[in-house]
């Protein structure tokens, strides 16, 4: 009698597992998706991606699972990219490579942001901007879902800039600028004199007196990384650092309509936010700025004028790596206004 009842207890709890366990196949995602972020784990973009993921989940009823990987955990943004090609990985909130298509650093010219109204407008989801970075990265195999705004960028300075808001004057400065053609264009059209180093050289090229500071980072980036070398800041608006949502074509194409739309609109709510949080990261790290000590040069859009229009006189110098008809185009819907 004794064995009798274990055994019928034994045969229960097993039953009783096997149900659990069916429960939680059911319950399982149909769908995984890999979610990459070049930026640091507790970076704005990484918090904005988690909870785009959490939202996804919870929007699809469990469908949909989403993981996310940030600090170029599965590679740099040009291995990430080749790898949404290929289908490897699903997704990524990241920079967008040229060397596939130089027109992909359409999304980097200068010269035509100058204010965060601006930006609600010309990265918009139906805007021409959104529209032609998502043709170019389309027929590459990669889908964009939308942009993510950091932040406004200008000009950080270990000494103070000479009439900063007029181009014709030379800045008396030699600053460090992203290796590419349109931000090394914009800068010499401010007036400054360019390098291009590594960006993880800057500090200390600063210190020693190789640059007397920097351009292409985001105010908040500027205050984390170089708060310490820097006495000037010139918020002169001049571009911005733009981030991609965007998804490999192979994934998009296996996704149901159902989980299609709940990711387009999870991700248009989330790019929008973005700008909202940038202009009001902005301001901290301003503020930021000046308690540290750090002289902020603040300006109104019409007094930046003169710079953006300098920034737009380089954009024909684009013409051999983006194509005229691209630049016309360009110049028709970004011109500053």
């Amino acid at each position: 009698m004794y064995v009798r009842r274990n055994s019928i207890v034994i045969t229960g709890l097993l039953v009783a597992v096997s149900l659990l366990c069916m429960s939680g196949a059911a319950l399982a995602a149909d769908v995984t998706l890999k979610f990459s972020g070049q930026q640091p784990a507790d970076h704005p973009a990484t918090a904005m991606m988690k909870q785009i993921a959490k939202d996804i989940e919870e929007k699809s009823d469990g469908r949909m699972e989403v993981k996310v990987y940030p600090a170029n955990q599965l590679g740099d943004y040009e291995l990430v990219y080749e790898e949404m090609i290929k289908g490897t990985i699903a997704m990524s909130c990241q920079s967008v490579p040229s060397q596939f298509d130089p027109r992909m650093e359409l999304v980097y010219i200068n010269g035509y942001l100058r204010s965060y109204e601006q930006a609600e407008e010309i990265f918009a989801t139906d805007g021409w901007l959104r529209k032609k970075m998502n043709e170019f990265n389309e027929r590459l195999g990669v889908k964009l879902l939308g942009f993510y705004l950091e932040g406004m960028i200008g000009t950080g300075l270990n000494k103070a800039a000479n009439e900063p808001l007029n181009p014709d004057v030379d800045k008396g400065a030699m600053i460090r600028v992203p290796n590419m053609a349109v931000y090394k264009l914009a800068a010499q059209a401010m007036g400054y004199r360019t390098v291009s180093i590594p960006w993880s050289d800057v500090y200390q090229s600063m210190q020693t007196g190789v640059v007397d500071g920097e351009n292409g980072f985001s105010i908040s980036a500027a205050y984390t990384w170089l708060g310490d070398v820097l006495t000037h800041y010139y918020a002169t608006n001049y571009s911005a650092e733009v981030l991609n949502f965007m998804i490999s074509a192979k994934t998009w194409e296996k996704l149901s309509d159902e989980n299609k739309a709940v990711i387009a609109e999870v991700i248009d709510k989330a790019a929008a936010k973005s700008i909202e949080n940038a202009k009001a990261r902005d301001e901290e790290f301003l503020d930021k700025m000046r308690e540290k000590g750090i002289e902020v040069h603040t300006y109104t859009e019409e007094e930046l004028k003169p710079i953006a229009e300098a920034c737009a006189s380089t954009w024909t110098e684009l013409e051999d790596r983006m194509g005229k008809e691209l630049m016309d185009e360009f110049r028709k819907h970004m011109a500053p206004k």
